[in-house]
């Protein structure tokens, strides 16, 4: 194990350490220690520094872990996997698993990161990615459909999501065509689709996921939408975020297995229950308009369906923007 992630293992609860006594851990010297520390904090991990107490992290957290997380899944999901790939920091998991694809790594990798660089939402958003905080996960599934096949997919996907959240006792989720997870009206997890290949041949689909497990007020300063994370739901202060990850990785490989046999088709019975749009008043931002409307459901396909001032019209997710009306 590299020695910056047991020097953060040490420290992951959340206590004074001496550069004395993580030395003394880690067989190395102080001014190592010390070397480490610094460039763990450059990198964006806040670390603490108090002189004659140490170091530390703000609070206690659990840290990603590989094995952990393939002894969680259940044996359907284990046998789907390749790698599990948990890193300390990446500009993006989506992007690390969309160059993988193209140096062909095999369906069933995953990899997972304690803090993003340059975390991404649909249409190039900043996703807030503060260090062991959320939970920050991509999954590389090849399909022999193309591109033109997988419409829907985010869809199932945040089905998916939902159903992970209600074993850990939150119920109330919802689903925000077409890729957020909300309670009451705050997003608490999102789903980003990327897609290598031919529209019509073999494709790598990356499968983000991005979950908000205890967000800092201070990170969270530059979220422009109202948001919700699993400590405020649960009260559980140190969130099993490996629990977590194996949950997520179990749910998202059973909808895939769905997805792959019948589309959206045997989801649209559950999305029409989660639906937390239907009967809104919505407005769609294009590149060169807006156009206002009463969302209607969505089709097969997963395209959303909406009544508008010309008639029923469907709007696939890649070329709309959706605002819910005030």
């Amino acid at each position: 194990m590299p020695l910056r992630r047991q020097l953060l293992n040490i420290l992951s609860d959340g206590a004074f350490h001496s550069g004395e006594a993580l030395g003394s851990q880690l067989d190395v010297s102080r001014m190592a220690v010390w070397k480490h520390i610094r460039a763990l904090r450059q990198a964006g991990i806040p670390l603490e520094v108090v002189k004659g107490r140490g170091y530390r992290l703000p609070q206690a957290v659990e840290m990603l872990d590989s094995d952990m997380i393939e002894s969680g899944v259940c044996t359907a999901t284990r046998n789907q996997l390749s790698i599990i790939e948990t890193l300390l920091e990446v500009d993006s998991t989506n992007s690390r698993l969309r160059r993988a694809a193209l140096e062909g790594a095999d369906s069933g990798t995953v990899c997972l990161a304690e803090l993003q660089h340059t975390g991404r939402g649909r249409h190039n958003r900043n996703w807030v990615s503060p260090f062991a905080a959320n939970l920050y996960l991509s999954l590389l599934w090849r399909s022999a459909d193309g591109a033109s096949g997988i419409g829907g997919l985010s869809l199932a996907t945040g089905i998916a999501i939902v159903r992970c959240l209600e074993t850990f006792g939150i119920k109330s989720a919802g689903l925000k065509w077409p890729n957020d997870i909300l309670v009451d009206g705050a997003k608490v997890a999102g789903i980003l689709i990327d897609v290598v290949g031919e529209s019509t041949g073999p494709c790598a689909v990356i499968i983000g996921i991005g979950i908000n497990v205890s967000m800092p007020q201070d990170a969270a300063a530059g979220i422009d939408q109202h948001w919700t994370d699993l400590y405020t739901l649960t009260g559980l202060e140190r969130f099993p975020r490996n629990r977590l990850a194996a949950g997520v990785l179990d749910a998202v490989f059973a909808a895939i297995g769905e997805f792959a046999q019948s589309g959206m088709e045997s989801f649209l019975e559950e999305w029409r229950r989660l639906d937390l749009i239907d009967g809104r008043q919505v407005n769609l931002h294009m590149a060169s308009e807006v156009i206002p409307g009463t969302a209607c459901g969505i089709d097969s396909a997963g395209a959303l369906l909406v009544d508008t001032a010309t008639g029923r019209r469907r709007f696939a997710s890649g070329e709309v923007s959706l605002r819910v009306a005030p």
